[in-house]
């Protein structure tokens, strides 16, 4: 089950068309859905839970928690909207493409695919931008 919350105030649009697409995705990469949550916050909110549970002292538009087990995916992701806006303009896209980008990038490592090197941000890259042409909203 695929479920949203707000930690701040904010309207995400097309809800259940973001569920089926998130579901697709994950049944596309021979996982299954468990329990998903996405919880919508601010910046300052998602910095206090960085420090306090990853020890970093950075802000971040994402902290994917990940409760997966063998093949279910289960987990609480957590996204900056202050982060989703900035980042939209520096990277001069639109505040729903960068949203929906982040929100599949956690699905995405939670999968299995990772990002520290340069050719496996290539492909994660390539796989977020694979399945964001496939979310028709």
């Amino acid at each position: 089950m695929i479920e949203f919350h707000f930690e701040i105030k904010f309207i995400l649009n097309n809800q259940m068309e973001l569920q089926k697409w998130i579901e697709t995705v994950i049944t596309s990469e021979n996982k299954v859905l468990g329990d998903l949550n996405y919880i919508f916050c601010s910046d300052e909110y998602l910095l206090e839970r960085n420090i306090k549970y990853l020890k970093h002292d950075t802000l971040t538009d994402i902290i994917t928690f990940d409760y997966c087990e063998e093949e279910i995916i289960n987990s609480d992701i957590m996204i900056s909207i202050d982060r989703v806006k900035e980042n939209s303009s520096i990277f001069e896209n639109s505040f729903s493409d960068e949203l929906h980008r982040v929100m599949i990038h956690g699905v995405l490592h939670l999968i299995g695919y990772d990002d520290k090197t340069k050719k496996e941000k290539q492909t994660m890259r390539n796989k977020e931008d694979f399945y964001l042409k496939k979310l028709c909203i």
